[in-house]
């Protein structure tokens, strides 16, 4: 899983709390050396089962931490780090308690599972800072300017047959329409909401990038046509049935228009995107609110 579901206001937040993680538990390090080395009598929270709950980073992993973090491989590794470390700690203060003596592999060991968890949650903090910086601030969809190598990335896993990709152009109805009657403003917090709802509802490995105005390209690994034709169009339906409220008038209902192309091996990914994207206009063509799929015929 990647933390695309996770929108770009919401990253500042978790960003600092990363940062706080690290030095809550480099203080807390810092503690534990000072007991062994002073031998001075061990803290009981550090002894316990359940300390690896119980201390400020524990606190906030179990029960503050974002939901939208909590199947992240990486923070499930920092997890179980995090436990071990713990488990280290409390041996080294049983050992020193009972007078018996600390040998260099327990120490390093202790020493060491501190330096993995630091690692992880450093893992953590750089990927959501390039989420941070790759991000459409409007929207939290990636920009473009990083879509074409994600795609090639892409293609590549298709050319070895590793897997399937699809992709869709995905364009709001009447847009200009919002704008004109509601807005600038409300027709910003439309698309907003509207993309937001598809990078929830999207599968945790699929990506979304803006690729221009009220214009989408959506990324679905995994997928053959007739799986990703499925899943554009429950996102067609959910995003016609979205009642936008963007301030004390009637909420704004919107429609969107999908293209559907499978990234194809043999062809530069540039060609997929304009399959998808001949493939929108053919549903904007035909009524708009609906879905097609590229064919040959689309010119």
């Amino acid at each position: 899983m990647h933390f695309s579901a996770i929108n770009p206001e919401e990253l500042p937040p978790i960003l600092s709390q990363l940062d706080q993680a690290i030095n809550n538990h480099q203080q807390w390090y810092d503690a534990i050396v000072r007991t062994l080395i002073c031998q001075l009598p061990a803290n009981e929270h550090d002894l316990r089962k359940k300390a690896h709950r119980e201390c400020l980073l524990g606190q906030w992993y179990y029960n503050s931490s974002p939901v939208k973090l909590r199947s992240h491989p990486g923070f499930v590794a920092l997890g179980e780090e995090h436990k071990q470390m713990h488990e280290h700690a409390a041996h080294l203060l049983n050992l020193s308690r009972t007078g018996m003596a600390i040998t260099t592999s327990d120490y390093d060991n202790f020493a060491n599972s501190l330096q993995r968890v630091r690692l992880q949650i450093l893992s953590l903090s750089r990927e959501l800072e390039d989420l941070l910086r790759n991000a459409d601030p409007l929207t939290g969809a990636a920009n473009r300017i990083h879509m074409l190598p994600k795609l090639r990335a892409q293609q590549e896993l298709v050319k070895r047959g590793a897997h399937r990709c699809c992709i869709a152009m995905m364009d709001l109805d009447h847009f200009k329409s919002v704008n004109d009657i509601h807005g600038h403003l409300a027709g910003d917090r439309v698309l907003a909401a509207v993309v937001h709802h598809v990078i929830d509802h999207l599968r945790t490995y699929d990506r979304i990038f803006r690729f221009g105005g009220e214009e989408f390209v959506i990324c679905m690994l995994q997928t053959g046509l007739e799986e990703g034709q499925d899943l554009v169009e429950r996102l067609r339906r959910e995003i016609a049935g979205l009642a936008i409220h963007v301030g004390a008038a009637e909420p704004i209902h919107v429609t969107a228009s999908f293209g559907l192309s499978e990234l194809e091996s043999s062809i530069p990914v540039e060609q997929s995107i304009d399959r998808a994207d001949r493939a929108m206009y053919a549903a904007k063509s035909l009524g708009r609110n609906r879905v097609c799929v590229w064919d040959p015929s689309m010119k």
